[in-house]
């Protein structure tokens, strides 16, 4: 262990560093500037940035790029499906040194053991995981989850120093109705951060929402509405994950003058783009695309985290931080060839090192957790005789909202079916936690679908099982295949299952390296497309979103369809 006097002794030249990089650029997010400097490492921390130094070894750079090591502000780890010591691995070869996840997928379905689970399984590694407490297990009382986190499980979990804060408060008109448990949750955290989410709120409510102590909001998707939660304090995470996509529609807004109150932040990836585009190294590819200052971009993946969530030892190459360093190839293609962590070379020419060596992967029986029975057809049946009014969820391109519509349906032999030319289809929500045997029903536009069925465990946030289809049988096929396997994602088609991904750890995550799943998804969103004429990429993304009953306009759970506006249950038809 390096004390602060052998640090001192290699910041004045006494003594060789550790590790000196040499012939580099180093991005320094104080003066907004690149400069040419050696980087001096002692132990875990960088001693000194400057000329002539010397170590005990030494990285030549031949006039690459030194920046802090990056640091995702907020991101699911569960929706890589990838188990955490995989997806630490993964994300660092990105550049990324830390993150600080919301572990409130698993906590929905397995409550304190399954973030437990999340918290063992990425101790000591070459990779900091922060978390922050989940605030709303469950999300809404419009849902059932698997598990209840009140204020006894969150002053439990506010005790463990690697819990930051509270984690994204969704339950924005609880708050702002003051609803006496969530003022409980909030006020655990109150000397600590809390992350917000409040698509749309504004006015009134929104400063309500500031005052009650959310400090972030990652929902913003309109310029109007970044500049109401700038000027209310917050800052404002603009999100480039897989469904949702902010940044392009946010970046003029990032300048000198605001950037400190920005940060760049993936929320949700899945597995396909993290091996085909990366992690935060691709957003910041994407933002000096759009002409934000590279330098700036930088800020927003590293000290700008690292200042908010009150993590002062990160986040800048300069003496006295940690030695958490990226080496990229340029500024605008940021192609990763080294990483550093704690002073140790862990990625090299893009490979890791041996300290990336994760040892056993962990998928405990425990967390196998599939509650409910198979389903019939008839479980889909929604009556219906003559012409009606309904209400059917829109998906929207590029954006987990939905929109709410009001189409005319017309039932068949006092049944209501699909209408694939119409691509109105079916969908349902199916408990798997207490097996209650409820099944929520609603229409849903914007798949495209002309026959068959997909199904999912992964339905945010309580995690019940999703099934979107053309057909009451292929409906039932694919559920219950999810249900054999212990949770996982399937395309059924003409009675039987075509296409399976088992993601048996909470019917979450996967023991299966990276390319495995990836291989299986690509498998499953091209059969959903060829097999049942989806139109859409990849429809299990925005299929997982259709039951989270606390993002506008239109949901189902299963409690039924989900008018979020009014956050009440709704009838289906009118």
């Amino acid at each position: 262990m390096k004390t602060l006097a052998d640090r001192i002794a290699v910041a004045t030249k006494k003594v060789p560093a550790d590790l000196v990089l040499k012939g580099g650029y180093v991005v320094n997010v104080f003066s907004h500037e690149v400069i040419e400097a050696d980087v001096a490492i002692c132990g875990e921390f960088i001693a000194a940035v400057g000329p002539g130094y010397v170590g005990e070894a030494t990285l030549e750079l031949s006039g690459k790029f030194v920046a802090p090591g990056l640091m995702d502000a907020h991101i699911h780890m569960e929706s890589s499906m990838l188990h955490p010591r995989l997806l630490a691995s993964t994300l660092l070869k990105c550049g990324t040194t830390s993150i600080i996840a919301d572990p409130h997928e698993i906590a929905n379905v397995a409550g304190l053991r399954g973030i437990d689970f999340m918290m063992a399984e990425t101790r000591d590694l070459p990779f900091d995981v922060f978390f922050m407490a989940p605030s709303c297990v469950p999300a809404s009382d419009l849902e059932t989850s698997g598990a209840v986190l009140g204020r006894e499980q969150l002053k439990e979990l506010a005790q463990n120093p690697r819990i930051l804060g509270l984690a994204e408060v969704m339950n924005y008109p609880g708050v702002v109705a003051g609803l006496p448990g969530l003022m409980e949750k909030i006020e655990v955290f109150r000397d600590k951060i809390i992350d917000g989410h409040c698509p749309g709120l504004s006015a009134e409510g929104l400063q309500a929402y500031v005052a009650a102590g959310m400090r972030s909001d990652h929902e913003c998707t309109t310029r109007p509405e970044v500049l109401e939660k700038l000027r209310a304090g917050m800052m404002v995470m603009i999100r480039e994950g897989t469904l949702a996509k902010n940044l392009e529609d946010l970046a003029p807004l990032i300048n000198r003058e605001t950037a400190q109150r920005f940060c760049l932040i993936s929320d949700d990836l899945h597995p396909q783009d993290i091996l085909q585009k990366g992690h935060l190294n691709y957003i910041l590819r994407k933002a000096v695309s759009l002409g934000i200052d590279p330098v700036l971009a930088i800020e927003l993946v590293t000290i700008n985290p690292a200042n908010f969530f009150r993590l002062y030892d990160r986040g800048a190459v300069a003496p006295g931080y940690r030695a958490d360093l990226v080496v990229f190839n340029d500024l605008d293609g940021f192609e990763v060839t080294e990483v550093i962590k704690n002073g140790r070379l862990v990625v090299r020419e893009g490979e890791g090192s041996d300290e990336l060596r994760l040892g056993t992967l962990s998928c405990p029986e425990s967390l196998r957790i599939m509650s409910c029975g198979p389903v019939s057809p008839d479980g889909f049946s929604i009556p219906c005789k003559g012409k009606n009014k309904a209400r059917v969820i829109e998906l929207i391109d590029g954006q987990i909202v939905t929109r709410a519509t009001i189409e005319e349906i017309e039932g068949r032999e006092g049944q209501l079916e699909p209408d694939t030319k119409r691509d109105v289809l079916k969908i349902a929500v199916i408990e798997r936690h207490r097996g209650s045997g409820k099944i929520g029903l609603g229409l849903v536009h914007g798949f495209g679908l002309k026959r068959g069925a997909i199904a999912s465990s992964v339905a945010h946030d309580s995690h019940n099982i999703v099934t979107v289809g053309a057909k009451d049988a292929d409906m039932a096929v694919a559920v219950n295949e999810v249900i054999k396997m212990g949770g996982g994602l399937v395309v059924a088609d003409g009675g039987s299952a075509v296409e399976r991904l088992a993601l048996p750890i909470a019917g979450l995550m996967t023991a299966e390296p990276l390319e495995n799943v990836v291989r299986a998804l690509d498998s499953l969103c091209k059969g959903a497309r060829e097999t049942l004429g989806c139109g859409l990429e990849d429809p299990f993304m925005p299929l997982s979103f259709l039951a989270l009953p606390v993002i506008p306009e239109l949901r189902v759970t299963d409690m039924g369809v989900v008018d979020v506006n009014q956050f009440k249950t709704v009838p289906l038809l009118m």
